[in-house]
């Protein structure tokens, strides 16, 4: 099942900004994507990039073959390949992201460890993109009332 936030609300029916999710898999796979690409997807391939698992080695390297083939096909751009972290700060729930904190600290809210902990790895993605300075931030505020932090 498809999993999009409240905050995204505003794009996901007509999925005209690239979800949390898919640049979850997109971060996981290494596999750099421009709105301007996306916006050249046709909806059917947006929901196959949605749907795609993404978890283990061999489903990534499905996710990226598939991906390359679909921007060059619709694109005829070569994608950019990014370096795939091994252990991403998503994925580490002993440690909150200076970033993170630091946004969330401009907002007067705090995040314990055990908050962080419980969130899921999307949701730590998820409040580590909206911190990042290069991020319209405008829905880190949205993401922590709906992740209930």
């Amino acid at each position: 099942m498809t999993q999009f936030f409240q905050f995204e609300a505003d794009f996901v029916d007509s999925l005209r900004c690239i979800p949390m999710m898919v640049r979850y898999k997109l971060d996981t796979a290494g596999i750099k994507l421009k709105l301007q690409q996306w916006n050249q997807f046709t909806p059917a391939d947006r929901q196959s990039l949605l749907d795609r698992p993404c978890n283990t080695e061999s489903e990534v390297q499905v996710f990226q073959t598939s991906l390359q083939q679909l921007i060059q096909e619709r694109t005829g751009e070569t994608a950019t390949e990014l370096p795939i972290d091994p252990h991403p700060p998503w994925q580490n729930r002993s440690q909150i992201p200076q970033e993170v904190q630091a946004k969330a600290q401009a907002a007067s809210v705090t995040i314990t460890l055990e908050q962080w902990a419980a969130l899921t790895p999307l949701q730590r993605f998820a409040l580590i993109k909206l911190s990042q300075s290069s991020h319209e931030g405008g829905n880190f505020r949205p993401a922590l009332r709906e992740f209930g932090l």
